[in-house]
């Protein structure tokens, strides 16, 4: 089975490799990679304390730059789960807010937090044993 195919432009593009694969995982696939960035679920779970304005929403992340934080805002208006509201004040007042979506997003990343919090030290645990077998 050949897994790259010639373009009739001149260049190549990469065949799935798993041609089986349904819908169902396609749609599961690209929604994880949404909600499974860490920044995703950390502005979903501050989001989910009320609206925020981008600054204030900045800061509570803290770490995010001001290109990410635009790019996550963007990506999370576009699947629906955030709200932009712009007020017409000068400067410009811009809210943020969970849609119901978004709400009902919180319950699994909300979740998924809570167990990487309970379980960092036996990830890092079972990381250094196996790190020093592998040495």
């Amino acid at each position: 089975m050949r897994y790259y195919k010639r373009d009739p432009q001149g260049g190549t593009f990469l065949l799935p490799r798993h041609p089986h694969i349904t819908e169902d995982c396609r749609a599961v696939s690209e929604i994880l990679q949404r909600v499974g960035d860490k920044w995703t679920v950390l502005v979903v779970g501050k989001l989910g304390d009320g609206p925020l304005r981008f600054n204030e929403l900045r800061a509570a992340v803290g770490g995010i730059s001001q290109k990410m934080l635009t790019t996550t805002l963007r990506g999370l208006e576009r699947d629906g789960f955030v709200t932009r509201k712009v007020f017409p004040t000068i400067p410009p007042r811009v809210d943020y807010a969970l849609t119901e979506l978004g709400h009902e997003l919180l319950i699994p990343v909300g979740a998924l937090g809570e167990w990487a919090r309970k379980n960092t030290e036996r990830v890092r645990a079972a990381r250094a044993k196996f790190d020093s077998i592998q040495a």
